[in-house]
């Protein structure tokens, strides 16, 4: 079995928690037995999540080894230029080494298709944002957020819209589909 999702922000990527308060889970969303995240995607980032039950096309989606793309729309504080860009696309040097190579590119305004978030992005009227898209070919610790913070664009927003050939295209937040 194959389920995209669309997480919403403020929800666990996993079936339990055992924090005080909990936590919104997986579990409020995703009724099919056995089916675990193939990934996870941060507390306070949105989008999708690929869900199954296949052990083998899990470990498919998320080994470094095979070189998946995995496609987020980040709001980024500040202005992109061509600079920091380019300094995505050849990689940039995190605490844990380099990164991989990624796609990326300034989107002219916030996608037309995005809902709103809840609670909002802080916004803050004498420092810009801006959207760009990024792909990228790893999946270390929060490593997106620390990739826009090295080139001098810290991420408000991140949603994640791809994982290969799968793509979250029309899912609200907190819907699911089952592909296969």
């Amino acid at each position: 079995m194959l389920i995209l999702f669309n997480k919403p922000y403020g929800v666990l990527c996993q079936f339990t928690d055992h924090s005080n308060p909990p936590k919104r889970t997986l579990a409020e969303f995703v009724r099919a037995p056995d089916v675990y995240p193939a990934g996870r995607l941060d507390f306070d980032s949105e989008g999708l999540v690929v869900l199954t039950d296949d052990g083998a096309l899990a470990h498919r989606l998320t080994d470094p080894r095979h070189k998946l793309g995995k496609t987020y729309v980040v709001q980024v504080e500040g202005t992109p230029d061509e600079s920091s860009v380019a300094r995505l696309r050849t990689g940039v040097v995190l605490n844990d080494g380099p990164t991989l190579p990624a796609d990326a590119e300034i989107l002219p305004r916030e996608p037309e298709w995005l809902w709103p978030r809840d609670p909002p992005v802080r916004f803050r009227k004498t420092v810009p944002d801006a959207w760009i898209r990024l792909t990228i070919r790893e999946g270390r610790n929060r490593q997106v957020r620390r990739m826009t913070a090295a080139v001098g664009l810290p991420t408000l927003r991140l949603i994640r819209v791809g994982v290969g050939e799968h793509v979250l295209g029309n899912l609200a937040p907190g819907e699911t589909r089952v592909v296969g």
